[in-house]
């Protein structure tokens, strides 16, 4: 049990170093080919931070033959995401996070719970309704890649009309300054860094699915609370990066933009598990923790619109202390659970 443990420590380690390193390079690729804007928060950095889910996930049906694994993994990092944001609130000095961002935040905060709709429906039908599927893949996947795609589109189209693009600009000129660094070496650096983090989401996946025998627990709750953690940890390093030089706005859009995009992955790993669409496959017992993740969603949403104009005694603003005590909460209900199973 303690290598077991220690494995997944090393494994934590690989993942979190790799994966600032991925983001670092992904923004120098960004700014050597003229990319930018909403894209470095929502959609670029996000989805380098989101790489260990996605090898995770890769490794969970290809290696391990564990799907529940890789979605406990994906909605608990979800989770981690959201309670992310109130320690950035803690760190953020001043008035509250989500007061000092945009409005196109609250857009992200809301369209990504689309994705996580549509496979709670997925998941709840699975046994009740026929499965259907094209080329093995559920439908119930392939509308949750269409979501994001519109959803992304959503987004961009939104920031561009508001011209809130032009805060994220401004952050990043603070934020990204690679002329030391060629395109070459960036892209170079960019990709070490991903094979890194793939091979440690594969090692990973087994690390879950030996966790979860040793500790006679499921695998959905391994995943969604060990998993989770492990894999969520690039995108707290980045963003407490980004808050530290001032950049709030990408701090909070790299969190929202993995939410968005974590869900996304289920669709890949239905791609790449061929026994069965992987809906048919999938426990009852994840519909709890997405419905976590929608309360605290809803947290977050309640701080964007409401922009409360002061902290507690206590450095949390009202918004972050719900999501800590949801998160808390969550956990322990999906322990015992766990337990009862």
């Amino acid at each position: 049990m303690i290598f077991v443990l220690v494995k997944f420590i090393i494994c934590a380690i690989v993942i979190l170093y790799c994966g600032k390193r991925v983001a670092k390079y992904g923004d120098a690729i960004a700014e050597k080919t003229g990319l930018g804007g909403l894209w470095i928060g929502v959609i670029l950095v996000s989805v380098a931070t989101s790489l260990p889910e996605l090898f995770t996930g890769v490794g969970s049906v290809v290696f391990v033959n564990a799907p529940n694994l890789t979605v406990g993994n994906l909605f608990g990092a979800n989770t981690y995401n959201l309670v992310n944001i109130a320690i950035l609130d803690f760190l953020s000095k001043g008035t509250p996070l989500l007061s000092a961002v945009s409005t196109g935040q609250l857009l992200t905060a809301v369209l990504s719970l689309v994705p996580l709709a549509i496979a709670t429906v997925g998941i709840f039908f699975n046994s009740k309704l026929p499965e259907i599927s094209f080329v093995n893949v559920s439908v119930y996947s392939i509308l949750i890649l269409a979501s994001y795609l519109i959803s992304t589109r959503i987004i961009f189209k939104f920031e561009k009309r508001q011209q809130i693009i032009k805060k994220i600009d401004k952050e990043e000129k603070i934020l990204f300054k690679y002329d030391n660094i060629s395109l070459k070496t960036s892209c170079v650096r960019y990709g070490v860094s991903a094979l890194a983090i793939a091979g440690a989401g594969i090692w990973l996946a087994y690390i879950g699915d030996d966790l979860s025998r040793f500790l006679d627990l499921g695998q959905n709750f391994i995943g969604s609370l060990f998993l989770g953690l492990a894999t969520t940890l690039p995108e707290i390093t980045v963003s407490i990066a980004a808050l530290r030089l001032g950049a709030k706005e990408l701090a909070v859009a790299n969190m929202l933009g993995s939410n968005l995009f974590n869900i996304t992955i289920i669709f890949l790993n239905d791609v790449f598990y061929r026994k069965a669409p992987i809906f048919s496959v999938l426990n009852q017992q994840h519909i709890f923790t997405v419905f976590i993740v929608v309360l605290m969603t809803v947290a977050v949403i309640s701080g964007l619109i409401l922009k409360p104009k002061r902290k507690t005694k206590i450095g949390l603003s009202v918004y972050a202390i719900v999501l800590i005590v949801i998160f808390i909460i969550g956990a322990y209900i999906n322990f015992s659970l766990s337990l009862s199973n």
